[in-house]
């Protein structure tokens, strides 16, 4: 009797949030044989408090990178579009205006985009100090942010050298990223790779055969393989590969955090003239060290660009944690961030029992949210100051970020600002629909189906969009 009871609970919810659907996309539905209720999708217009379509708002589902709405728009209400992150660099020792008879310190607060451009103007300014030789260690101070907290790289499929799954650290440099190129080198019947950027301390075993045919396999037909799981610092590549693959490019995740940062530093600082005599330590910086320079991170308007446009999951984490470092105690932490994020939306009148945020990026089995709270937020968003920083960041479908492959050739390409998600079981849209009626409508789509990241959810999400476009005639 209990479970009859359970069932007829269950069909009285199905009911009571189920709409009815465009014949377009309940086309989509039926066709790919999409269960309803394994769907969410809210449309509503930017200025009105009723939805045009409303199809289970309160359940909460896994958004995958759609996530990354929610971190990018607390952090601009909780840190400001020009907030900037700071790396400090201090002398430990005595400098003659040549020589630094001591160690160098480099303490980082959570940069996001300390890419390799941005390093090597650092570099450049300490070199315009008169400093050219270190002739103690390199000292890096990640201490800003507590990290022990965070699960293995591994854990979330698998795959911990693919760089979206690189770890937060508040010394995170390059995204801790190496671009591998292959060339095949017929002259001389072999494979050549390169390394982007350099790293004096990363060895690379190269396997790699070369052979006649056309291009196959996976990743062109190339294995890798981290030698030493440790230190990693020791890669091997292996496979076949054919002339007619081209030049083949790989993008891994390499070392760990300090190493990496303390290759590039010994590349880059030779390259601009200096010499380091020490080696590495990791360690909190001397309080008697002498700070000479603070580089400024470039503003977090441009930096959340980056982040929902090409969807990066590591500069979105940090985000996490640099709220948590601005409003909460040191060092910071993800949990603490978490908990600031939730509060702070509940302030703004949200009811938050649905959201689950996990690491802010999406990249989780865990995350969680109701469409009806990301409309709300979204349409929140829409009217604020921060509005064109925030729309800016998005994705023009057909045009440009994670979406500028989708939507070309149909009916709403370049009149739409979203962000897209996708993770095994998982795909998800959510943003701004610009009719040319001058209306302007929040969407959101949320497909949590065992094959959902295959394609069918995306025809399901292309299907919405014509659909919320053709109401600019109505």
């Amino acid at each position: 009797m209990r479970s009859v009871a359970g069932l007829i609970i269950c069909f009285s919810f199905v009911t009571a949030h189920a709409a009815v659907l465009p014949a377009g996309v309940e086309r989509v539905l039926t066709g790919l044989r999409i269960a309803p209720e394994n769907v969410s999708i809210l449309v509503q217009e930017v200025d009105s408090e009723t939805p045009l379509l409303s199809h289970f708002p309160d359940t909460p589902r896994n958004p995958a990178s759609v996530m990354k709405l929610v971190t990018t728009w607390a952090a601009l209400e909780l840190l400001g579009p020009t907030y900037s992150w700071p790396t400090e660099v201090y002398f430990d020792g005595d400098f003659d205006g040549r020589t630094l008879y001591g160690d160098l310190g480099i303490k980082g607060y959570g940069d996001p985009a300390l890419v390799i451009e941005e390093f090597w103007k650092l570099l450049r300014m300490l070199r315009g100090l008169g400093l050219q030789t270190i002739d103690g260690d390199l000292v890096l101070d990640a201490s800003h942010f507590d990290v022990t907290a965070e699960a293995s790289p591994a854990d979330f499929d698998g795959e911990p050298y693919r760089t979206y799954n690189v770890p937060p650290s508040a010394l995170l440099a390059n995204f801790k990223a190496a671009q591998f190129q292959f060339f095949a080198d017929t002259a001389n019947k072999r494979v050549n790779i390169t390394v982007d950027p350099e790293l004096g301390n990363l060895a690379v075993q190269n396997r790699v055969r070369l052979v006649a045919g056309p291009c196959r396999g996976f990743q062109a037909g190339i294995a890798f393989h981290v030698d030493d799981l440790v230190a990693l610092d020791r890669v091997t590549f292996e496979g076949d590969y054919s002339p007619s693959c081209g030049n083949y490019r790989m993008g891994r995740t390499v070392l760990a955090h300090d190493t990496y940062l303390y290759g590039l530093f010994t590349v880059l600082w030779e390259q601009l003239g200096g010499r380091l005599r020490g080696g590495l330590r990791s360690a909190p910086i001397d309080p008697d060290a002498s700070r000479v320079l603070t580089w400024r991170s470039r503003p977090l308007a441009d930096v959340i660009r980056d982040i929902n446009k090409n969807s990066n999951n590591v500069m979105t984490r940090q985000l996490v944690y640099a709220i948590a470092a601005e409003h909460g105690e040191l060092p910071a932490t993800r949990a603490v961030g978490e908990t600031i994020i939730r509060e702070h939306l509940a302030g703004r009148g949200f009811e938050v029992d649905s959201l689950v945020i996990d690491n802010g990026a999406g990249l989780s089995r865990d995350a969680r949210i109701s469409p009806r709270l990301l409309v709300g937020m979204l349409r929140q968003a829409y009217r604020s100051p921060y509005a064109a920083e925030y729309v800016s960041s998005l994705s023009l479908g057909g045009l440009d970020g994670t979406t500028r492959r989708r939507f070309n050739g149909k009916n709403g390409a370049g009149q739409m600002h979203v962000k897209s998600g996708r993770i095994d079981g998982v795909s998800a849209l959510a943003g701004y629909a610009h009719a040319a009626s001058g209306k302007t409508y929040v969407v959101t789509i949320f497909a949590n189906f065992e094959l959902a990241h295959r394609g069918p959810g995306r025809e399901l999400e292309e299907a919405v969009m014509q659909w919320v476009y053709s109401l600019q005639t109505s």
